[in-house]
């Protein structure tokens, strides 16, 4: 039991680490604005020395628990993100700053979005009305 519970953290782990790697893939974006390759993130690595193979890197975004992720590519990681590498060393690690003021940032492009939408949509609609409706899409957006 012990043994299957353990499996189970590491699975844990494994998938909450992807998760973190996909989203830093999201909101960490390239001087030009685009989302980092696998090609920058394996270069820049091995300018530290650290080596980063395509598999090993499909493991980890994969959330696979059968391949330990070394600590030292981990940290690498992190570092090429600019960020501590307790976020993604330990499975509960706080959301860095630099990728908190990204969220909220995609969250307010997004509710204006769908504010612009709902107002060009509902036009006939009285302006209480549209006042109502904006106050529940801001309640209902916010991360």
């Amino acid at each position: 039991m012990a043994a299957q519970s353990a499996a189970q953290r590491n699975l844990r782990e494994s998938q909450i680490l992807a998760r973190k790697i996909d989203l830093l893939l999201d909101v960490v974006l390239t001087t030009e604005g685009k989302p980092y390759e696998f090609q920058d993130i394996q270069s820049a690595l091995a300018e530290n020395g650290i080596k980063l193979s395509r598999t090993r890197w499909h493991h980890m975004k994969a959330g696979d628990a059968t391949v330990r992720q070394p600590t030292e590519v981990v940290i690498g990681l992190a570092e090429f993100f600019g960020i501590n590498p307790d976020y993604l060393l330990t499975a509960d690690g706080e959301i860095p700053d630099r990728i908190k003021s990204e969220l909220e940032l995609l969250a307010a492009m997004r509710r204006a979005k769908v504010r612009e939408f709902a107002t060009r949509t509902l036009s006939e609609v009285d302006s209480e009305t549209l006042d109502a409706i904006a106050a529940l899409l801001d309640d209902s957006t916010k991360y």
